[in-house]
């Protein structure tokens, strides 16, 4: 079985919300072909929120994958919790909160075989995830 994570700019024009979650769906759902059952999600943003419920509706056909939002903090209060099936908090207790997310990021990047992403710039959280993705020799499957 495979682990899928996503990156992208954690704000986007309502037209690329219409344009891209048709795209996300038809690679989700190719992705479920090709043997991916565990969708790991930041819930920060609109792309991270785009992509939980592009997972979500992929579960009404395929009910066996799993959606998890994997949070950088312990100790705050999620929007949407009703798109994925459970939270996950990576080992990162011991970083300052200032680099959690980064450090979620690596992390999700580490446990996943596929990385969806959504990276129009080369600067800021998205790039420098995608980046990592890339050292890290991940399967990459690009919507910019």
């Amino acid at each position: 079985m495979k682990t899928v994570t996503f990156c992208g700019h954690s704000q986007l024009s309502l037209e690329e919300e219409k344009r891209l979650f048709p795209l996300l769906c038809t690679q989700i759902e190719r992705l479920i072909t090709l043997g991916a059952d565990t969708f790991l999600l930041g819930g920060y943003g609109s792309f991270d929120t785009l992509c939980a419920r592009a997972v979500k509706k992929a579960k009404e056909k395929h009910p066996h994958i799993t959606s998890i939002l994997v949070i950088p903090y312990i100790n705050r209060t999620y929007n949407n919790e009703e798109l994925y099936d459970f939270t996950q908090y990576p080992p990162i207790e011991k970083v300052p909160p200032r680099f959690a997310i980064s450090k979620r990021n690596e992390y999700m990047v580490q446990k996943s075989d596929i990385l969806l992403s959504y990276v129009k710039y080369s600067f800021g959280g998205a790039y420098t995830t995608l980046c990592y993705a890339q050292r890290k020799k991940k399967d990459i499957v690009s919507l910019s």
